[in-house]
């Protein structure tokens, strides 16, 4: 069978609002419309990625032995890759860099009764149509709503492998349903936070800071979990995660210190802020690094599994 578009909405996840184009792909959009215009203003670094098919899935359950669909790359940042996950388990990969920006994906599957995850690309716009399955697919079941705010790390930048960015390694242990607004070169901006009609998370992510850690005047933060709350209120549980390590220029390291502990009693502030320590999260060693500043996949598997304990430990 072959899903209609309002039929596939309801196994994709991560998307806040979706657009069919005259072709008849589907496009999903984790910003509202008034917040892509801020971005297209802002910069054209922010807005190239803020549609960005970053942590959006399509999970399910099935009985399927096939699926398929047809793809569409608009943009394109870091090559990474479309990925298959079957119980739990990644069982096939297609690299951006193998195919061509238009084409259709087919994927075999085990027999039996199966849990599925399709993770879209990370660093990539993808539109989908025409997905299909030899068999019925149920929606997943999923926990809270969560809206995660970030910079490049929480986009996916490191790894170049959509499921193994923190986000997607945290996220297959906690099952949220998610809004992923990572975007590359990121920071406090109070003026991207819009409350989004009809869009009510139960739980808020916050990890920035890393691009902006220079800066003395801390005041953008301060205004920024201002305007956060004020938005969605003082009830709503926020998490905080500090800056990780970056070893990009070590002689700088003792500012970014600083500035993690300023962001920490800033946040702290807030009865409905809990708060994780970032640099405890990740080995401060190059291994765990594509660049001494985005971690790898070792170190975003390590990141990921570390925040969920983190998480769990704090009930948050």
């Amino acid at each position: 069978m072959i899903l209609t578009n309002e039929e596939l909405k309801n196994i994709y996840f991560g998307a806040y609002e979706f657009e069919e184009a005259e072709d008849g792909y589907l496009q999903s959009f984790q910003y509202s419309k008034k917040q892509i215009e801020y971005f297209k203003g802002a910069m054209d670094f922010w807005y190239e990625r803020c549609t960005a098919s970053s942590a959006k899935t399509l999970e399910f359950t099935t009985s399927a032995r096939k699926v398929a669909f047809d793809y569409k790359i608009i943009w394109k940042g870091s090559a990474d890759s479309f990925e298959l996950c079957v119980n739990g388990l990644v069982t096939d990969i297609v690299y951006v860099k193998d195919v061509l920006d238009t084409g259709r994906i087919e994927w075999e599957l085990p027999e039996g009764e199966k849990n599925v995850i399709i993770y879209l690309t990370a660093d990539e716009t993808v539109l989908i149509r025409n997905f299909e399955a030899d068999a019925k697919v149920t929606r997943a079941k999923k926990n809270e709503k969560v809206l995660w705010l970030g910079d490049s790390i929480t986009q996916g930048y490191g790894p170049l492998r959509s499921s193994c960015t923190y986000v997607s390694v945290a996220n297959r242990l906690l099952n949220y349903d998610i809004v992923n607004q990572g975007i590359g070169g990121y920071v406090y901006d109070k003026n991207s936070l819009m409350k989004m009609e009809g869009y009510n998370p139960d739980k808020i992510i916050v990890a920035l800071g890393t691009n902006q850690y220079g800066d003395k005047d801390m005041s953008v933060v301060e205004e920024y979990y201002e305007t956060l709350t004020g938005i969605y209120g003082n009830e709503i549980p926020i998490l905080c995660i500090s800056p990780l390590w970056r070893g990009d220029n070590l002689e700088a390291l003792p500012v970014l210190y600083a500035f993690c502990e300023n962001v920490k009693k800033i946040a702290g502030r807030y009865k409905n802020v809990q708060i994780i320590d970032g640099m405890k999260l990740v080995p401060h060693l190059p291994e765990y690094f594509l660049d001494n500043l985005h971690p790898n996949c070792f170190g975003c598997e390590v990141y990921g599994r570390n925040l969920v304990e983190e998480i769990r430990r704090l009930g948050f």
